[in-house]
């Protein structure tokens, strides 16, 4: 019998595509990983939080840089900054840059269309960012989440048989 061990985040997503069932010793009682999802597009966020929210994390979503860093200090602090790059009043990459100030392990994950103005501005992404092109599957957004928090797709998963 094949079970994956300690994988809170996609768990709902592999039961999903592939019919597993989990074991219940093996979830988790670990408070989930916070997610601030930041898109001037409300299709946008609410795609990416149903998708988060589904894999067991908790997103929370802004719909400016200005409104994200209202957000945070007044709700928990997040473990990754998902962020368009593009949008109006304050860039990805600045509203990045100040919660950066406030918190310099933060997480980032660029969510963009426009991924060459990304690189026009900057040539290589610090440690700990990437970037994911819009559009995307909910399959490769979880992978990307779980890429630059666990730094592997399965989040730290093991797999037994």
């Amino acid at each position: 019998m094949r079970y994956i061990r300690e994988f809170a985040p996609l768990r709902s997503v592999l039961i999903h595509l592939f019919g597993m069932t989990m074991p219940k010793q093996f979830t988790t009682s670990q408070p989930p990983t916070v997610v601030l999802v930041v898109d001037d597009e409300p299709s946008i966020c609410e795609f990416v939080q149903r998708v988060l929210e589904d894999a067991g994390y908790l997103a929370m979503c802004a719909n400016s840089g200005a409104a994200a860093l209202r957000l945070v200090d007044k709700g928990p602090k997040p473990d990754l900054l998902l962020t368009d790059m593009m949008m109006p009043g304050m860039a990805g990459d600045e509203l990045a840059a100040r919660m950066r100030q406030r918190q310099p392990d933060l997480k980032i994950l660029y969510l963009t269309g426009f991924s060459q103005a990304l690189f026009a501005q900057r040539n290589t992404l610090w440690e700990g960012e990437a970037f994911l092109e819009k559009p995307c599957s909910p399959l490769g957004l979880l992978e990307g989440v779980s890429q630059l928090l666990h730094g592997c797709v399965s989040g730290g998963a093991t797999v037994e048989s």
